[in-house]
């Protein structure tokens, strides 16, 4: 039978692939973006994006001036349609695990390393594939990886997906967590050596796993996540019954009392000047709920212990905040003794990011409710836009300056030069003309509930009108009306007022179409933009 193609679907695919043509002269890939990475050199990043029908990765080259941090240069590579790095359930799944695009820069030979999912029966990216590689934007390199037989048993191939990645630069060993598969190891010291090992926890070793080993999931606990102590060079294991130490010479240890065996360890990271470890626990309660909880370990301490939120004053706060809040860590980075860990909440309803200092967390305002407010967001100045943090890094951002990233599902990402202190948000646009010379929506195509950035520059010093019209030329709405804009180097644009979400002035979803968009000033100059939305509610 032929396959028929719904319109509305033919229309959104063809749509979609006539700006995917014009990527090229873009600053990212997409603004959905979900993992940003250092890339072992200064000034420069690795972002992640997924757009509606394909992903791809761009190399960023950053520079600082007056006005913030700034893009000098940008290269994007698209992957396949049929994969990608992160997995379709990642603002929905239960498991904590699953809710992060994990990265690692591995060195020159192996680069920037992320998941790799295909596409399952029902046709959603939820079926891990192995790994990319990426040394070179315009070829990223997909690499299967081996799954002995007992996987095929259990009851989602997400089970053994990748989780974590640690990079060993001395043994030129890239190490994965790969869930209920155990640890993987890909060796490029000599050749390439493709490995995996599961934790036994009977006999205490880390042993060599064939094709046709006999998985036992009390034996042999899943492995969250993996990360190489930076001083003594061990390999610390997150995993579904404790925390584990590899040490060196191949003996296997526990490394927390406070994370004992009945602990369900679903991420690590290690970091900062002194030393921190952060780690996170999360498994299932009562009625299904998920109870979470954040950890750390200083330098100078024996074990771990729950991260204390405190209030303005100092003050520790008798509820669990973390758990409270059903928040899972997204990532963390580290500068000098602050950890600044990403969080984003079940659904994607809540993300940000926690500033944790030795003490533990401490809100950064009372609001007019007398409540506590510890997330760093959007209210804070960390985006432009309230959208989804969902990745954050730390960099050399110049010489003797460390910069801060966060990426963002829909606002591109956000720089920081200062620890925070002031951001720069870069989104992917193509340069604009003064006077209102080129309009650009963004992103062009929208669901009702969505927002479509009216991206635009004036030369000078106006007051600027937005209105909406239908393809027939009748006005749907006024965004705004007579607002002073200021004349910008790049744009003039305020991310917070100029944007259209998809509804008319009555505040229903516009019917499916193409929309034209005009911006005028009062200075007699007129721009029009083009937008579709695709109607309807999320």
């Amino acid at each position: 039978m032929k396959k028929v193609v719904p319109i509305k679907s033919l229309f959104i695919g063809l749509l979609t692939a006539a700006c995917s043509v014009a990527m090229a002269a873009e600053t990212l890939f997409s603004n959905k973006a979900l993992n940003v990475n250092e890339t072992g050199k200064t000034g420069s990043l690795w972002v992640f994006s997924r757009g509606d029908n394909y992903s791809g990765v761009t190399l960023l080259t950053l520079d600082t001036g007056a006005t913030g941090v700034r893009v000098v240069d940008s290269k994007q590579g698209q992957m396949s349609d049929s994969k990608t790095a992160t997995q379709d359930g990642i603002f929905s799944d239960v498991l904590a695990e699953h809710r992060r695009t994990p990265s690692v820069y591995a060195g020159k030979q192996i680069g920037y390393v992320m998941p790799m999912f295909g596409l399952d029966d029902n046709g959603n990216f939820l079926q891990p594939a192995g790994i990319y590689k990426i040394t070179d934007v315009d070829n990223p390199i997909e690499t299967p990886l081996e799954v002995f037989d007992e996987m095929e048993k259990l009851d989602s191939a997400m089970y053994y997906a990748v989780s974590g990645f640690a990079y060993d630069s001395s043994a030129k060993t890239l190490w994965m967590a790969r869930g209920a598969a155990g640890l993987g190891s890909y060796d490029v010291s000599n050749g390439i050596k493709k490995s995996l090992y599961v934790l036994n926890l009977k006999t205490g070793n880390l042993d060599s796993a064939k094709s046709n080993y006999k998985w036992n999931s009390d034996a042999n606990p899943s492995v969250f996540d993996v990360k190489q102590h930076p001083e003594t060079g061990d390999l610390w294991l997150a995993t579904s019954k404790g925390l584990w130490i590899r040490s060196k010479d191949g003996k296997l240890s526990k490394a927390s009392t406070a994370l004992d065996t009945s602990a369900r360890v679903t991420g690590l990271w290690m970091g900062g000047n002194p030393l921190k470890i952060v780690a996170e626990t999360s498994y299932m309660g009562k009625e299904a709920t998920v109870k979470g909880a954040l950890w750390q370990r200083s330098a100078d301490a024996k074990d771990f212990a729950k991260v204390d939120f405190l209030d303005t004053a100092g003050k520790k706060q008798k509820k669990d905040v973390y758990d409270d809040g059903n928040f899972t860590v997204s990532g963390v980075a580290f500068l000098g003794n602050v950890a600044y860990v990403a969080v984003i909440a079940s659904g994607g309803s809540v993300s940000g990011y926690f500033k944790l200092e030795p003490k533990g967390i401490r809100a950064w305002e009372t609001d007019d409710d007398g409540r506590s407010q510890w997330l760093y967001g959007y209210a804070t100045g960390v985006t432009d836009r309230d959208a989804i943090i969902t990745s954050i890094c730390s960099f050399p951002l110049k010489e003797n300056v460390a910069g801060l990233a966060v990426a963002t599902y829909g606002n591109g990402i956000s720089v920081s030069a200062d620890s925070g202190a002031s951001w720069s948000t870069i989104l992917n646009r193509a340069r604009l003309g003064n006077n209102l010379s080129s309009i650009r929506m963004v992103p062009s195509v929208i669901t009702a509930g969505d927002q479509a950035l009216v991206s635009y520059k004036v030369g000078r010093e106006s007051k600027i009108t937005i209105d909406v019209f239908s393809y027939d030329m009748r006005k749907v709405r006024t965004i705004v009306k007579d607002v002073p804009r200021s004349a910008d180097a790049s744009r003039s644009t305020n991310p917070k007022e100029d944007f259209w979400d998809g509804y008319d002035s009555y505040g229903r979803p516009c019917t499916m179409g193409v929309y034209y968009v005009r911006v005028k000033d009062n200075h007699g100059h007129v721009g029009w933009g083009k937008v579709m939305t695709v109607g309807g509610h999320k």
